[in-house]
């Protein structure tokens, strides 16, 4: 379930900021939500600056760079851990692209189990499989 997306204008940042920035982001992911880190998923949109409007003035015409990102995770998800990661790519941004701060935008949008699907199956059901299995290894034990 792990999705992040960052949105950027085109053209701003080295290609060695955008890797950095999708390999810290992974690691950071799967550390705050302690997950698996094959899971996670990064991607990186690009637009150019006269498609991108900041305050009302387009970037082509002088406005500001100001990345935004959003990311997924399961409802029921602790509000610490999007906490956590809201605040975690603010900080790889700022201190990755050299972005002002108080510019930076980002938003966590949690989605209900039933409505995400890992290789076509339910996540609610693959996530009660897996409880299920959970159990029983501890059963045998």
């Amino acid at each position: 379930m792990p999705i992040l997306e960052y949105h950027l204008a085109d053209n701003c940042y080295s290609d060695s900021q955008i890797k950095e920035l999708l390999v810290s982001s992974s690691h950071l992911y799967a550390k705050v939500l302690a997950c698996p880190l094959d899971r996670v998923r990064v991607f990186v949109n690009f637009y150019q600056k006269k498609h991108m409007a900041v305050a009302g003035e387009l970037l082509s015409d002088g406005g500001v760079e100001a990345p935004y990102f959003h990311f997924l995770v399961l409802e029921g998800r602790p509000i610490e851990q999007c906490h956590q990661l809201l605040e975690g790519f603010t900080d790889l941004v700022v201190e990755l692209l050299k972005v002002d701060r108080s510019w930076v935008r980002g938003g966590c949008w949690p989605i209900p189990a039933q409505y995400w699907a890992i290789g076509g199956q339910s996540a609610s059901l693959m996530r009660a499989n897996e409880i299920k299995a959970r159990a029983l290894a501890g059963e045998s034990k």
